[in-house]
């Protein structure tokens, strides 16, 4: 018993050893960008300057490992291509993340608050707000997140509701970003776009098959590919770096107590 429990600790303390090592390498996850990646990726690369999209942080805090590299990558390229962003948020939990993504990112590109992005915050009742915001964005949004009025903000003086917003971003682990497709995507003709964790992929793909989702970016490697495409390293290329070696670490493991347990079945014939 007490060798099992041994071997076991070295397995796993192996595991901890490698993943650690290979996620504060700066090593490259080479990796040829998925046709929906690419799509999204030239969507906002060919959007012209001073454009608005709308980000959603439609997420908790546990995913954030996947959704912090997904989301700091699409949101340094608004910003390196100067576009201006809205932020809201369907869920509570990923108001703070939202708002401090948004903040990093922009302190990064030299963007101010109010002038080229700005972050409204949460609203309970997320299909009322979402359907509010088609008939004003302000009426639902008196207040951003800080307190300002809306109306005395400079960027959101153009921005009555979604005629004014190029796309829709839902930054998403599970079915919220349907609220957007559904009622917005549907009764606005506003084109969709999602960045999922990769557990939540095959569910939109009925979305996507339809054309009601405009593209996907999903789970670390999509996060990878986008900031390959972008040419700036993150989260992305760390975490695939890390993924890739732990299941080469355990493949080398399967194959050696293969290799142990025939030998050991060949002394016990002889």
């Amino acid at each position: 018993m007490m060798d099992r429990l041994k071997t076991r600790w070295i397995i796993f303390g192996g595991l901890f050893i490698v993943v650690t090592v290979s996620y504060l390498l700066r090593i490259k996850f080479e990796s040829t960008a998925s046709p929906e990646v690419q799509k999204s990726f030239t969507y906002l690369e060919e959007l012209p300057e001073g454009s608005v999209i709308m980000v959603s942080f439609d997420h908790e805090a546990s995913s954030l490992p996947e959704i912090r590299p997904l989301a700091l990558a699409m949101l340094r390229h608004a910003f390196k291509n100067d576009l201006k962003i809205v932020g809201v948020s369907l869920f509570a939990e990923g108001t703070a993340i939202g708002y401090r993504l948004l903040t990093e990112t922009a302190g990064e590109s030299g963007k101010t608050y109010g002038a080229d992005y700005v972050f409204l915050g949460f609203k309970p009742q997320q299909i009322s707000a979402i359907l509010g915001m088609g008939e004003s964005i302000m009426h639902v949004f008196p207040e951003d997140y800080l307190g300002t009025p809306t109306d005395e903000i400079p960027m959101m003086r153009g921005i009555k509701n979604y005629e004014e917003i190029e796309m829709i971003v839902s930054i998403a682990d599970g079915a919220l970003t349907v609220h957007w497709i559904e009622y917005v995507g549907g009764q606005y003709d506003q084109p969709i776009m999602a960045a999922l964790t990769a557990a939540m992929i095959t569910t939109y793909d009925p979305y996507l098959a339809s054309g009601q989702l405009y593209s996907v970016v999903g789970g670390l490697k999509g996060a990878a590919e986008y900031e390959n495409l972008l040419g700036r390293q993150g989260g992305g290329n760390r975490g695939m770096t890390a993924q890739t070696t732990a299941h080469l670490y355990v493949i080398t493991l399967i194959i050696i107590g293969n290799i142990m347990y025939f030998r050991a079945r060949k002394a016990g014939r002889e």
